[in-house]
């Protein structure tokens, strides 16, 4: 068992056999069993051409109205925003994500302007723009994270947030890495997680 343990540690999370940890059922598309949240990245960074590829995939999500209220700010592996974006960090994910080869902030669009009414699906139709990323950026080999440890307070002025916006994620981008290059902390726990049983989460006509 020692053995089969620390031959996982050496493995990327590209590597994983992520249907060996995952039940999902046959008929549904292997892109969303496959996707899961790895902190092991290489610490090689990414393009801008790789960023606007990502945000054209969020681009096309559903929203309320098609009013598309995300925004996404990014920093670029030792760009001059780098250190800013992970200072925003708290501790425990800025000890991986300093090896991201990019690094996001999902905001959303809360009101149209100032005086307008809170949107109610702002943070709903956020949500789909960043698991339309997420999918894309299996696509190209990249893995994503979306965090939200990190100190809201303080985004509004290092990306000049403004009142009608907020802070919905931070979402660490980067190349397969190795589990074994992770914070000791963090290696056991590098796996792809499972799932509430289907029939825990849909019902018909009413909630037994």
């Amino acid at each position: 068992n020692l053995r089969i343990f620390g031959s996982f540690l050496r493995m990327k999370s590209s590597e994983l056999d992520v249907a060996g940890y995952r039940d999902g059922l046959k008929g549904v598309d292997p892109q969303f069993v496959k996707r899961w949240s790895p902190r092991s990245m290489s610490g090689e960074g990414l393009s801008e051409d790789q960023i606007m590829s990502l945000v054209e995939a969020a681009r096309w999500s559903p929203s309320c109205f098609n009013l598309q209220p995300w925004r996404f700010i990014y920093s670029l592996k030792d760009d001059g925003y780098w250190t800013q974006f992970l200072g925003l960090l708290m501790d425990m994910n800025r000890l991986w994500a300093e090896r991201a080869g990019a690094i996001m902030i999902l905001l959303s669009v809360d009101r149209a302007s100032e005086t307008e009414d809170l949107s109610p699906t702002a943070a709903f139709d956020a949500g789909s723009a960043w698991m339309s990323l997420a999918l894309q950026a299996q696509s190209m080999g990249l893995v994503s994270h979306a965090m939200w440890g990190f100190h809201h307070e303080a985004v509004a002025e290092v990306v000049n947030m403004p009142s009608n916006m907020s802070a919905r994620a931070m979402i660490a981008i980067g190349y397969p890495g190795d589990s074994e290059d992770l914070p000791e902390k963090y290696r056991d726990r590098e796996f792809p997680s499972t799932r509430e049983p289907l029939e825990s989460l849909v019902f018909q006509g009413r909630l037994d």
